[in-house]
């Protein structure tokens, strides 16, 4: 499949009588990428993706979603290529999984004789033709991910995926989102649960009081306000103590104990600094490099809000 873009946004705003809920967003996604939307409670990221969705039309700007405005009558064949989990599950209690999941085969054109390889990718082949009443939350958010995949949909839309999750069915989604990747599939992920995407995406796109604030890799927003790593060293006293005095007058320098300093450097130190430790290897006896977090960098640009895209710098 091709690399298309599954969503361009274009300038898209969206008021509610004077509560603007999104002002002027831009954003792109396209195949085989996986994008988080991220922002605080009331950012906006809910009326994004209804707009995608085509639930909400929006007051300004333009939107194609699988090459298609998802405001035009059209684009109700294209919503069969779409896997929507919304942040609360709710299916019908007196059906068994296997009843629900057919319901939504049915919505989507898509054989209902063959449902269980669903069942097994989310791991509830045994609980098939239990009744979703006797479901405990994380098994109806099983199924509420079994529903999204099916008909191998282009491009996946999960809000809060992994709540109520146990971390074993955690890793199985990203597991399975990898998976869906691989084949072509365009992911956007709507989460709070920030500590666990730092690894699991491509992009993030950060809305703050109905403003994309930035957008792109997360290297790339660390090194666009200098978001300092953090480099923690342990050695002998002796050789913390070169340490100090050696980038006392350029980094931040931190002496945790005798034996241990942490020094912070900007993306663009890290090289040199490593190199110049590594220099004391008698001395050192372990090193420790940490790059600032989603967490740590949402916070950031949620704090001081500089707008920043991916491709502002040309």
């Amino acid at each position: 499949m091709e690399n298309f873009p599954a969503i361009e946004l274009l300038n898209v705003g969206k008021s509610y009588g004077r509560k603007n809920a999104l002002e002027d967003v831009s954003l792109t996604l396209s195949a085989r990428q996986c994008l988080a939307l991220v922002g605080h409670n009331g950012a906006g990221k809910t009326t994004l993706i209804k707009i995608i969705l085509g639930l909400l039309k929006p007051d300004a700007g333009t939107l194609n979603v699988l090459h298609a405005d998802p405001g035009r009558r059209q684009f109700n064949q294209l919503r069969r290529n779409i896997g929507f989990l919304p942040e609360q599950v709710l299916f019908q209690k007196t059906l068994t999984g296997r009843e629900t999941l057919a319901f939504y085969a049915r919505l989507k054109g898509v054989a209902v004789n063959n449902l269980d390889p669903y069942f097994e990718r989310v791991d509830l082949q045994d609980a098939a033709d239990r009744r979703v009443g006797t479901y405990s939350k994380g098994m109806r958010q099983r199924l509420g991910i079994a529903q999204a995949l099916l008909g191998q949909p282009k491009l996946l839309v999960l809000d809060e995926p992994t709540s109520g999750l146990d971390p074993v069915a955690r890793q199985n989604i990203y597991r399975i989102l990898d998976d869906e990747k691989k084949n072509g599939t365009a992911v956007l992920i709507s989460s709070h649960v920030l500590t666990e995407l730092d690894d699991r995406i491509d992009r993030v796109a950060i809305l703050n009081q109905g403003r994309l604030v930035a957008q792109g890799s997360i290297p790339l927003l660390r090194h666009h306000i200098n978001m300092r790593s953090r480099l923690r060293i342990r050695a002998r006293q002796d050789t913390c103590e070169s340490l100090v005095a050696a980038f006392r007058l350029e980094l931040p320098v931190e002496r945790i104990s005798g034996e241990e300093i942490l020094l912070r450097c900007r993306p663009d130190q890290k090289m040199d600094v490593l190199s110049r430790v590594m220099a004391m290897e008698e001395g050192i006896l372990d090193i420790e490099l940490v790059d600032p977090s989603l967490e740590e960098v949402f916070n950031a640009y949620s704090a001081t809000g500089p707008a920043f895209r991916e491709d502002s710098n040309g």
